[in-house]
């Protein structure tokens, strides 16, 4: 069983369940369905969760939902390390795949005003728990973010972070779960993820294996929010622990 911050999620040798923590998560269990089941039409390059049964009530009255389980482990530090060129192709192949599919009617374009709409829920709710360098900080971050131009090119994940990159023996990338923010956006999003979780080395070996890259600033911009999202979903769901880590070093 693992416990994220919106389900709890418990997988089988062939099944994944999804477990709702709030209303809210609930809710929203029939378009995650219906989405997964327009991505899982497309040619992504990886294998996703597949829906296998309606929604329905679990033993204790929540809701839940019953998905396939992709084969593969996440990848660790040590080993991209040890196969970084094979790992740079395997993600390059990927992202060339969803910048390149017909979108689905199901899936959202990137709200313009996301970003301003990030920046001030970052003032009103994050910035009197930071101290006085920490605001500042925050602010060159929420700065850069807010000069990007809105891009909506792409087939973006929005947590393409490690732990939701599935690989098998190779290494080769075998799967990609947890679409959940998945939207019409810019790609760059996602090498701000990769980056994040493997480092700038990797980063730039997938960067020189694609054909017009994003700008490294675009990237740089999105990283820079990373903490900031954390922190801020944790204020607004209650979760303490997730607002303490997401503030850490802006207090």
């Amino acid at each position: 069983m693992h416990s994220g911050q919106f389900h709890d999620v418990v997988i089988t040798p062939d099944r994944v369940l999804r477990y709702p923590k709030t209303a809210a998560a609930a809710a929203e269990l029939p378009g995650r369905a219906a989405l997964l089941e327009q991505l899982g039409t497309l040619d992504l390059g990886t294998a996703i969760p597949r829906p296998l049964a309606a929604i329905r009530p679990a033993p204790l009255g929540e809701y839940h939902l019953v998905l396939t389980r992709v084969p593969g482990e996440p990848l660790d530090q040590s080993g991209v390390d040890v196969a970084i060129d094979v790992v740079a192709r395997e993600f390059a192949r990927v992202l060339r795949a969803l910048s390149e599919v017909d979108f689905p009617d199901v899936v959202p374009v990137a709200d313009p005003l996301r970003w301003s709409k990030f920046a001030d829920g970052v003032r009103a709710e994050l910035f009197p728990l930071m101290s006085g360098d920490g605001r500042e900080r925050a602010s060159r971050e929420l700065t850069a973010v807010l000069a990007l131009d809105h891009v909506a090119t792409g087939l973006v994940h929005g947590d393409l972070g490690g732990e939701n990159v599935l690989w098998v023996e190779g290494p080769t990338l075998s799967g990609i779960v947890d679409w959940d923010e998945v939207s019409i956006g810019d790609p760059a999003e996602d090498l701000a993820a990769i980056g994040a979780s493997y480092g700038p080395t990797l980063l730039a070996r997938i960067l020189a294996d694609l054909e017009n890259p994003p700008v490294g600033h675009r990237i740089a911009a999105y990283q820079g929010t990373f903490a900031l999202q954390q922190a801020l979903a944790g204020a607004l769901d209650g979760d303490d622990a997730e607002l303490a880590d997401g503030l850490t070093d802006y207090r």
